[in-house]
């Protein structure tokens, strides 16, 4: 009985329920069902991820900028150890989305830039985050967003600037096997030298949006290297154009031939700038894989000309002698390339070389030895590459004139060893040749006689580095006469009996140091290679003698 009337009880409950659920339902109208089932299906938030890149040294490394929209207060934030500039983006994307006649959601805003452990700086990523807000809302199309680089800086109308690094960017997607990049138009000359990738160069954020929709259809940027290289060597600046001065072209063209180091001492005037700023119209030909890391570095700084597509001649830098040992070496919180580096493959000249900040000579000593720059911070050690050849001026004392035969020195012993002094005896090691620069006559000034063109001088040390490449194959970091060590100096510099005794009287009458002694024989190898001679005559190693004035009793005494 009782369990009756409990199922009777529990029948009139269910009943009731139902009876009550017909009734609210009906009560209410018949938009507000429909507006329910409507949201029922909208996402609460939206999610997209577009990849992009970002340089660390001169080396790339790839991005993932992943996008959170979700309906909360609105806000946007970016997280992943952005810099100033990148957290300035959130202002710039915002404009250029609403001036490209797009609507700019209403939502909570959360950017993070993957990996999050690396800082991010640099204003490229404007154009990603702005891509990647835009197809969290549905207006892009997700189809092309996982095989595409997307680069570039904002303006707030909405086109595009150009950005530093698309070379190193482009080497490195190739080897990520990512098919394409989209980037601005002005730096997409300098990506598309990479081959096996599509380049894009886009103007304004609308046609990033219409190429990723698949409605417009522009055809990827191609590079002729044939043709770039084709313009190589276009030097303005030619020997010809230098009267007199026969023994120091001579000494500049067994330098450019060897790959030494070279310092040129002579009173002002007498033409020692002028001579260093030619060395480049003599030095060989960069091949692509130099001019490839040359642009690197020059990409990664932002100094590559915007026209240029590849550094195809060989660089020279002149740095002033108020130069910081930051600027010269590289430096910074974010560690950037010095002038060494942006000289890598070329010259590096110094004027006024006893007037550079003894601090900042010294730290030439590594590159000069090791080709390259170790910059440390507390969270990071970068390298830079800075294999190049150093040439160097000065006077012979502080007045100028110490050398002179036709103008008094009016400085004393004291002062001139003072000023000599300046240079170290460590970094005087490491240059190979020291010649002399006597003030240019009156009569050889007014010669309308040309002297000896460049290519001419060229082509002559491109057959003696030509011969330097053989000798030393298999040789790892040996390119030139001037990269031997001591071992490899005993080995392809043995001298005769006549060279022998030469090289004994000039260490002992002249009063050489014992460190010229290596140098002696690697500008005799290069002198001999000069005149495709395979041995060491007496005659090379006289000529290389004269090449080291520094060392000899005058200056050290």
């Amino acid at each position: 009985m009782f369990k009756q009337n409990l199922q009777i009880t529990k029948s009139n409950i269910l009943d009731s329920t139902l009876f009550l659920k017909k009734n609210i339902i009906s009560l209410i109208p018949l938009r507000f069902v429909i507006l329910l089932c409507f949201c029922k299906q909208i996402k609460p938030f939206m999610l997209s991820k577009i990849i992009t890149s970002a340089t660390i040294g001169i080396d790339a490394y790839l991005v993932e900028t992943e996008t959170h929209c979700e309906k909360q207060i609105p806000g946007f934030l970016i997280v992943g150890l952005p810099d100033n500039a990148v957290k300035e983006s959130r202002e710039r994307v915002t404009a250029a989305i609403k001036n490209s006649g797009y609507e700019f959601p209403v939502k909570k805003i959360t950017i993070n830039l993957a990996p999050a452990d690396i800082k991010k700086e640099g204003s490229s990523f404007d154009l990603p985050i702005a891509i990647g807000i835009l197809a969290a809302s549905d207006i892009v199309k997700p189809d092309l967003l996982e095989d595409t680089i997307i680069l570039g800086e904002l303006s707030l109308d909405g086109s595009i600037r150009h950005i530093k690094g698309a070379l190193p960017i482009a080497v490195e997607a190739k080897a990520k096997n990512i098919k394409r990049i989209i980037l601005p138009s002005s730096s997409v000359k300098e990506a598309s030298i990479v081959e096996g990738i599509d380049v894009y160069g886009i103007d304004t954020l609308q046609e990033a949006v219409r190429f990723l929709n698949g409605e417009f259809k522009p055809e990827p940027v191609k590079s002729n290297l044939e043709e770039i290289f084709s313009a190589v060597n276009t030097y303005n600046l030619d020997f010809k154009d230098v009267k007199g001065q026969e023994n120091v072209k001579r000494a500049l063209e067994v330098a450019a031939a060897g790959g030494h180091n070279i310092l040129m001492i002579g009173p002002p005037g007498s033409g020692k700038s002028m001579l260093a700023k030619r060395i480049p119209s003599i030095l060989p030909p960069m091949s692509f894989e130099e001019a490839l890391e040359t642009t690197k570095i020059h990409s990664v700084a932002g100094i590559l000309q915007k026209e240029k597509a590849l550094v195809t001649e060989r660089p020279f830098r002149s740095p002033h002698h108020t130069v910081s040992d930051a600027a010269l070496i590289g430096g910074g919180s974010f560690p950037r390339p010095g002038e060494v580096s942006y000289a890598h493959h070329g010259v590096l000249f110094l004027d006024e070389l006893p007037e550079f900040k003894k601090n900042v000579l010294e730290v030439l000593r590594q590159p000069l030895e090791d080709y390259k720059v170790t910059v440390s911070r507390s969270k990071m050690s970068l390298e830079f590459p800075a294999n190049f050849m150093l040439a160097s001026a000065m006077n012979p004392c502080p007045c100028g004139y110490y050398t002179d035969p036709d103008k008094e020195c009016t400085c004393n012993t004291g002062m001139i060893q003072r000023y000599m002094s300046k240079i170290s005896g460590p970094l005087l090691d490491r240059i190979d040749i020291h010649i002399e620069v006597p003030a240019v006559k009156y009569k050889e000034l007014s010669s309308r006689e040309e002297g000896e063109h460049s290519v001419n001088i060229r082509e002559r040390v491109v057959k003696a580095r030509e011969i330097q490449l053989k000798r030393f194959t298999g040789f790892k970091k040996i390119y030139c006469n001037a990269d031997m060590s001591t071992r490899e100096v005993r080995t392809f510099c043995r001298l005769n009996d006549a060279g022998e005794q030469l090289l004994k009287m000039a260490m002992t009458k002249l009063g050489l140091s014992a460190r010229a002694y290596d140098r002696i024989l690697k500008v005799s190898r290069t002198i001999a290679d000069l005149e495709n001679s395979e041995n060491i005559e007496a005659a090379h190693i006289s000529e290389a003698i004269q090449y080291r004035s520094l060392d000899r009793e005058l200056w050290n005494h």
